[in-house]
């Protein structure tokens, strides 16, 4: 009897061993994917967010094959406490890589249209380390002159916006130069080149109107007319006259102008000086840069915010601009 008991538990044995070898084979190719790691994705982590949801999320990414192997691995190796961001991660890597990724700080840094350079510094800041930041702003100076747009005193609108991943062991200059390339990849896929040359601007001059163009004209809408009105003046040879140029020295972006800003001799101050600014004053979008290379014909002069929805309204005389003027105030826009 016992000889004919052993045989089936040791059948059952088997059983349960090839069981649990199928298993730790399936959970270590969920955890070392063969092939290693491909296509950088983006998840976002929100206030809130169980670690069940952020699986489901590098699940639906294709980070991950299987949100329940993640979740067993964290049970298994301890989870860690995400912080809200944005993380690059890449498809296929390892459940160790993608532990350590979520255990520190959010690792991208996003750089939309219109952030000046010091806006990008503070963002690098906030997910790095202050010493990283600051060796971030002294790269900038010192990578200035390297520019395929020539050799100036700041590389203030010659990054691309975008997100960029701080990768383990990057560099600040790695990082600028991302974002440098970012901007060349850009310009090449609207046309700006070394060499464009629109109205006497050469392409550095260009970029510089177009940072304008992004600041003042704010919505894609707005911007061919707004980059009209900056050909018109300078071609009238008085001054450009744009509140966010004047803002741009005081690191503020948007807001009331006072009067004292408007007497502070700054080299950005196009109510004194004439002409363009001698650096662009932020980060441009392929809007703008399209609204200077191929801005309509039309006699414009003056624009004006003249509704909620950030509508601009343009005109060729003064008159007309002080009554728009009115028109924005009654509404409350001014």
């Amino acid at each position: 009897m016992a000889l004919m008991l052993a045989k089936p538990l040791a059948r059952l044995a088997a059983a349960v061993v090839l069981v649990l070898v199928v298993i730790g084979v399936w959970f270590a190719l969920q955890a070392y994917p063969i092939g290693g790691s491909g296509k950088e994705e983006f998840v976002i982590v929100n206030y809130g967010d169980s670690l069940s949801t952020i699986a489901s999320e590098m699940h639906a990414k294709g980070i991950i094959a299987s949100s329940f192997a993640f979740r067993l691995d964290l049970q298994l190796f301890g989870s860690p406490s995400v912080i809200p961001g944005t993380y690059g991660m890449r498809q296929g890597a390892s459940f160790s890589t993608l532990r350590r990724i979520l255990s520190n700080e959010p690792n991208v840094v996003s750089v939309p249209p219109g952030y000046t350079l010091h806006e990008i510094a503070l963002e690098v800041a906030t997910h790095t380390s202050n010493s990283f930041a600051d060796a971030f702003v002294k790269d900038e100076s010192s990578l200035a002159g390297s520019s395929r747009f020539g050799v100036h005193s700041s590389l203030e609108g010659l990054v691309g916006p975008g997100d960029y991943v701080i990768n383990p062991g990057e560099s600040p200059e790695q990082l600028l130069l991302a974002m440098t390339q970012s901007f060349d990849a850009l310009a090449a896929k609207v046309g700006l080149r070394p060499s464009t040359s629109i109205d006497g601007l050469d392409a550095y001059q260009l970029l510089t109107a177009a940072s304008i163009v992004e600041k003042e004209g704010y919505y894609p809408s707005n911007m061919p007319k707004v980059a009209r009105v900056i050909y018109n003046r300078l071609a009238r040879g008085g001054p450009l006259q744009m509140d966010a140029t004047v803002l741009y020295y005081f690191n503020q972006d948007g807001g009331t102008v006072t009067h004292a800003m408007l007497e502070t001799p700054t080299p950005y101050n196009t109510y004194l000086n004439t002409g363009l600014t001698p650096t662009p004053i932020c980060t441009v979008s392929t809007f703008s840069l399209n609204a200077m290379l191929h801005a309509p014909a039309g006699p414009w002069l003056y624009f004006e915010v003249i509704d909620k929805n950030g509508d601009e309204a343009f005109s060729t005389t003064f008159a007309q601009q002080l009554a728009n003027e009115q028109l924005a105030a009654l509404r409350g826009l001014s």
